[in-house]
């Protein structure tokens, strides 16, 4: 088993086509958008919150982004959160119980009755039973 030495190869073969230093890859633009203070900040999640009613900071954030604004993601939480910005997560709300039937209502005829050995009492509480058309 030998190794192989020798020179790195470039991150990319433009650069050695237009002889740029291999540096010049790895390099990133210096270029800030504009500095937004809270204010501006707070009316610019507003406009956005108007018209995309159920965007948390997470899509905020995007949506800055995508509009020009370049806002680190905890930055848009902490100003959203101070400003009671954020969006109600709506509840889902199932009724499984329906209380008011014109059906009987039936005692518990082993209300505070303790067994006296096991398989005396079985209990059970079917809210649906399926069957082939549905649910009763």
């Amino acid at each position: 088993m030998s190794i192989v030495t020798g020179p790195k190869p470039a991150p990319s073969d433009g650069g050695q086509v237009i002889e740029l230093p291999c540096s010049t890859f790895y390099c990133r633009s210096t270029a800030t958008s504009e500095c937004l203070n809270d204010g501006r900040l707070i009316e610019l999640i507003e406009s956005i919150q108007d018209e995309l009613p159920d965007y948390g900071c997470r899509r905020v954030r995007r949506e800055l982004r995508r509009r020009g604004h370049v806002v680190n993601h905890k930055r848009v939480a902490v100003v959203m959160r101070a400003q009671d910005l954020g969006t109600m997560p709506r509840r889902r709300f199932v009724r499984t119980v329906d209380s008011k039937h014109a059906s009987p209502i039936l005692p518990n005829l082993y209300r505070n009755v303790i067994p006296t050995q096991p398989n005396v009492v079985w209990v059970a509480d079917f809210t649906y039973i399926r069957i082939a058309m549905g649910f009763c």
